[in-house]
């Protein structure tokens, strides 16, 4: 079962947190039909996502994108503290050979662009608040680099980021994903903070590790050393949209009542897919009258 942690350390002067998202990029990477560099770059970005999010409060949101001139095209990724994740790429096939060192050519996919991340409050309880707006160029399009660029330069926050996607060629496709991130909180001891950075240089593969059964703790003491750490929340991570037949009716009833007529007459229907999760939602002649009827 995937799971992000959110903990802390030292007093409250570090901050961590760290996921497991296997289950949940295998889901993604089904439902959209990604590329291998696609899904590397898309694991990446949702589980930064679900990262940054576990830091919210309850009813926020969480959505980032990468807009980019790679072949990737850009990626979208919305997550909330409860662990709901979903998300986009725009070019699903985009893929390149692998670099020398055998790893994924991720910033080559994803080339020049900008981090954008967008913080709205209450989204679900109607106690909507002019969303946070904050942007970094991406600095190198390896991702994990951009999410610490981004605490770093526009919430202040100095910040370790790993992020790591293991594929194999079979299914499920996805044999490893997951995450941590260390947060440096204003009043940290910094020989502390020189401890923690000398333990992640000497640490292993995050997905080496993940794919030889460690767990979302371990990760966290993969990154902590002998620091210990308290965790205040856990919980599970899953690919969920949301999205469902009672909203594709909303969306065509929203329509010109031309354009639904225009539907009836042509296609004896309309078909509504979902950009988040692919998900398509046939309604059929009795659904596009009924829409009609009580547009009347």
């Amino acid at each position: 079962m995937d799971r992000v942690i959110r903990g802390i350390a030292e007093e409250g002067t570090i901050r961590v947190m760290a996921a497991i998202t296997t289950e949940m990029l295998a889901e993604a990477i089904g439902r959209h039909r990604t590329a291998p560099t696609a899904s590397a770059a898309f694991g990446r970005v949702l589980t930064g996502t679900v990262l940054l999010a576990s830091t919210l409060k309850d009813f926020d949101r969480l959505t980032v994108k990468v807009e980019c001139d790679g072949p990737i095209g850009g990626i979208t990724a919305e997550a909330k503290p409860d662990g709901k994740v979903r998300g986009y790429v725009k070019n699903p096939l985009a893929d390149l050979p692998l670099k020398n060192n055998g790893k994924f050519d991720v910033s080559g996919v994803v080339g020049k662009g900008t981090l954008y991340v967008i913080r709205e409050e209450g989204f679900d309880v109607g106690l909507y608040r002019e969303p946070y707006y904050g942007s970094v160029p991406l600095i190198s399009g390896e991702i994990a680099e951009d999410f610490a660029y981004y605490l770093a330069k526009s919430e202040q926050i100095p910040s370790a980021v790993l992020l790591g996607v293991l594929l194999q060629r079979e299914e499920p496709y996805v044999r490893a994903c997951g995450g941590l991130m260390i947060q440096v909180m204003p009043g940290a001891d910094e020989k502390v903070v020189q401890k923690i950075e000398e333990t992640i240089k000497k640490a292993p593969q995050l997905t080496t590790f993940i794919d030889q059964g460690a767990s979302v703790e371990d990760i966290i003491k993969m990154g902590l050393g002998d620091i210990s750490f308290q965790i205040l929340q856990e919980t599970t991570v899953k690919f969920d949209c949301g999205c469902s037949m009672q909203r594709a009716i909303s969306m065509v009833s929203a329509l010109d009542k031309k354009e639904i007529e225009s539907m009836l007459r042509e296609d004896k229907g309309a078909k509504i897919t979902c950009g988040f999760c692919n998900e398509t939602y046939e309604l059929g002649e009795e659904t596009l009258l009924e829409i009609l009827k009580n547009l009347d």
